[in-house]
């Protein structure tokens, strides 16, 4: 008999829903941080830094090293690691900073 996580707690998850990366449909489950999801996605990078425009993505998974920022429905510098996946959530690539006004 395979046992599972799921079946030895009895859980009844909630279905998946959809999320959008840079236009592309995702699956998320209920209880994912963005960050996950991306990463169950296949998804390592989602923000380029302000210098070189290299690739970054989830690194703590904390919250304390800000590398995993992303713009969430229009809004940049969200901690993809800590923000919760909601359905119908568009996350986007952050470049750089995420502040086109700041003209750093």
């Amino acid at each position: 008999m395979a046992r599972t996580p799921i079946g030895l707690v009895r859980a009844e998850p909630e279905p998946p829903f959809e999320i959008t990366f840079d236009g592309r449909r995702l699956t998320a489950l209920p209880g994912q941080s963005l960050a996950a999801a991306l990463w169950g996605a296949g998804i390592l990078a989602w923000r380029t830094t302000r210098d070189r425009g290299r690739p970054r993505g989830a690194f703590c998974g904390i919250g304390q090293c800000y590398d995993c920022l992303a713009t969430v429905n229009g809004v940049p510098n969200r901690r993809a690691c800590l923000v919760p996946a909601r359905p119908g959530d568009a996350v986007t690539t952050q470049e750089g900073h995420g502040h086109d006004r700041l003209g750093v």
